[in-house]
């Protein structure tokens, strides 16, 4: 059964990635962290953030980047995912459940005043977790 831990209002940083942008919405999130995850040497201790912009797109599947890494040689775009205040959801066993991401984010957005000039953010913080950040105002 998949849980879901309160929320509670962070501050985040801007944060640069590396990102492949999906062409069918959220439907297409597994192709493009597949693609993307293809052009890494190694997927072990690196952060990966799902990134959709409401109310229509874009979803971007991202990867922070590390020092030394070269985007264009990976065939990669660079974006910076913008900081600021987020209302912050733990989501447990999202992979048994994914439709629970969406409805997290429609629930979350009910709750407070979301800013929609920045994106809502997906962190998979391990095989079992993910944390689901909302722009608030």
């Amino acid at each position: 059964m998949t849980r879901i831990a309160m929320d509670e209002q962070v501050t985040l940083p801007d944060l640069q990635v590396m990102y492949v942008e999906s062409t069918a919405g959220t439907a297409g999130a597994a192709a493009a962290f597949d693609q993307l995850e293809s052009r890494l040497s190694s997927l072990k201790r690196r952060r990966f953030y799902g990134t959709f912009q409401r109310p229509l797109g874009p979803y971007r599947a991202c990867v922070a980047v590390e020092g030394g890494e070269d985007a264009a040689v990976m065939g990669l775009k660079t974006w910076e995912i913008p900081g600021g205040k987020y209302s912050r959801r733990k989501l447990l066993h999202w992979q048994a459940e994914i439709s629970r991401i969406g409805e997290a984010f429609e629930s979350m957005a009910k709750e407070r005043s979301c800013d929609m000039s920045r994106p809502s953010i997906e962190f998979y913080s391990s095989q079992k977790e993910v944390v689901l950040f909302l722009p608030v105002n």
